[in-house]
């Protein structure tokens, strides 16, 4: 895509957004519940929080997209993730996968591998969750990295070829959250500045953005859903951090200006590089990585 083009898809979807007010219903982990569904809600979506069986699966088929957040793994996740996802797949529904805490125990692994068949239009997370990931599915061989809880210990360049081989794989968009953001779909590659460091000391910041992503692409494609999030959650860190340097207020001031953003404002907030990388421009660094 040419910068004008991306530009432009960025703040349409901005725009659809808002005006269509799409709802993305989240299986995602209990504690972040309730920012992800403010996050959705102040960009212009709607949300829904699900977790049993038969209701997601159910609502897997009639929602626009959907967000499944392996946060908190419940026993019976083991019925509902796959269940809910071969809906999706089957129904051609857009939508996004957060493998948080990938490898920690024989759950999440086994769910996991059940998931590869219905190939998530979006996947989002931190370096060690998206080389693991690419690992489990056998896209790449002899790669390291550790996930410790749902910290990454892994710098966001060390999973780049991760990210594109998933991206190859599913047909849609890999984004991987840290100091500076990757976002790809296995031919764009983009690099997105911003955000702050604020970030990592509120829970589930990573969460709200697989979220956002969810809503976004219920009215763009995956790779412009997951670039647009990406921007505006950069954008909105920068302007909170700066009115508000403490944890509890930077989180309050941060949702106020995901919801006062501006679709121009929001497509200008990077430039290209070059014919092939993308580099966001940036005040601060961001530090949504869990």
């Amino acid at each position: 895509m040419t910068e004008e083009e991306i530009r432009s898809a960025v703040a349409l979807a901005v725009e659809a957004l808002r005006e269509k007010n799409p709802m993305a219903p989240s299986i995602t982990n209990t504690v972040t519940q309730d920012f992800v569904a403010n996050a959705q809600l102040a960009v212009g979506g709607s949300a829904a929080m699900l977790y049993m069986p038969d209701e997601c699966e159910s609502i897997a088929k009639i929602a626009p997209a959907f967000y499944i957040n392996m946060g908190t793994a419940m026993p019976f996740y083991a019925e509902t993730l796959p269940r809910a996802a071969k809906a999706l797949h089957e129904n051609q529904t857009p939508w996004v996968l957060d493998p948080v805490g990938i490898g920690l125990a024989s759950l999440r692994t086994e769910i996991l591998k059940q998931l590869k068949i219905f190939k998530p239009s979006i996947v989002r997370g931190n370096a060690s969750e998206i080389i693991a990931l690419a690992k489990l599915w056998e896209l790449i061989e002899d790669v390291g990295g550790q996930v410790r809880g749902v910290d990454s210990t892994e710098k966001v360049s060390s999973a780049k070829a991760s990210a594109i081989e998933l991206a190859k794989f599913t047909g849609g968009a890999v984004a991987v959250s840290g100091e500076e953001d990757f976002v790809t779909d296995g031919k764009e590659e983009i690099q997105c500045a911003g955000g702050s460091e604020l970030f990592t000391k509120i829970t589930g910041s990573g969460c709200a953005l697989g979220g956002v992503m969810a809503v976004y692409a219920a009215v763009a494609s995956p790779f412009i859903a997951a670039l647009t999030a990406t921007t505006m959650f950069n954008l909105a860190g920068i302007k909170a951090a700066a009115q508000a340097p403490k944890p509890a207020s930077f989180k309050v001031n941060f949702l106020d200006n995901l919801y006062e953003l501006k679709s121009a404002e929001v497509a200008e907030n990077f430039r290209v590089v070059g014919s092939f990388e993308n580099l966001f421009n940036g005040l601060f660094r961001s530090g949504y990585e869990n």
